[in-house]
């Protein structure tokens, strides 16, 4: 499976209209999926960036990059593009067993800003996480995981969650958590919201605004 991201900037002024528009089309582009063999496309905003992502067979000659294409004209009225699937960097992956029945999984989709000149330093230490896991193909709790990372400076991250790993973490694995992610603040700073428990700062959720019919 071919699974890909892009990354877009809004115009001055017109989120809700592109929101609206987004959820007005619906139907549109769930028939532009379906003819393109685009599978569990989504699109989702933080701030003034909007992201989407999308999964296609490998070898297909359609992807990502087609569809937004194919709705060139339409996007070009509200954002301006950033990076397309090709220019998106895959910093981090951890696929697993993937949940075709999405009932099972909620989504966490997740974006943040790189300090100047850390992405090598990113993704190395995400490549150690890649290193230990080895060939284990893990069930959960995390599948369908990719990181991406546009003009080495934007990250975005598109992970399934399955519903039937959640529990409330245990004091170990909030210690393990809250380590990782302060060390991660070396090299980064929070576009979304994710971290806010143990920064104490405040950041907007990741609003989605399309999510294809029948994922």
């Amino acid at each position: 499976m071919k699974r890909e991201s892009a990354m877009y900037r809004l115009k001055d002024g017109q989120k809700s209209t592109f929101q609206n528009v987004i959820w007005s089309g619906a139907r549109y582009i769930d028939e532009a999926c379906e003819r393109m063999g685009i599978q569990n496309a989504s699109a989702w905003c933080v701030d003034e960036f909007v992201y989407f992502y999308a999964e296609s067979a490998d070898g297909s000659a359609c992807g990502l990059k087609a569809l937004l294409e194919s709705f060139k004209t339409e996007l070009g009225l509200y954002l301006e593009k950033l990076a397309d699937p090709d220019e998106m960097r895959l910093m981090y992956h951890d696929i697993g067993v993937v949940r075709q029945d999405k009932s099972l999984i909620r989504r966490r989709v997740f974006a943040t800003v790189l300090k100047g000149g850390c992405a090598e330093e990113y993704r190395a230490r995400h490549q150690k996480l890649i290193d230990a896991r080895g060939d284990k193909v893990s069930d959960g709790p995390e599948t369908d995981f990719t990181i991406r990372c546009a003009l080495d400076t934007y990250i975005f991250g598109y992970c399934e969650l399955v519903k039937s790993y959640d529990h409330e973490p245990t004091a170990e694995e909030k210690a393990a958590t809250a380590a990782w992610e302060t060390k991660q603040l070396e090299i980064m700073d929070w576009l979304t919201d994710d971290v806010d428990w143990l920064t104490g700062q405040s950041h907007p959720k990741m609003e989605n605004l399309f999510l294809q019919k029948g994922f």
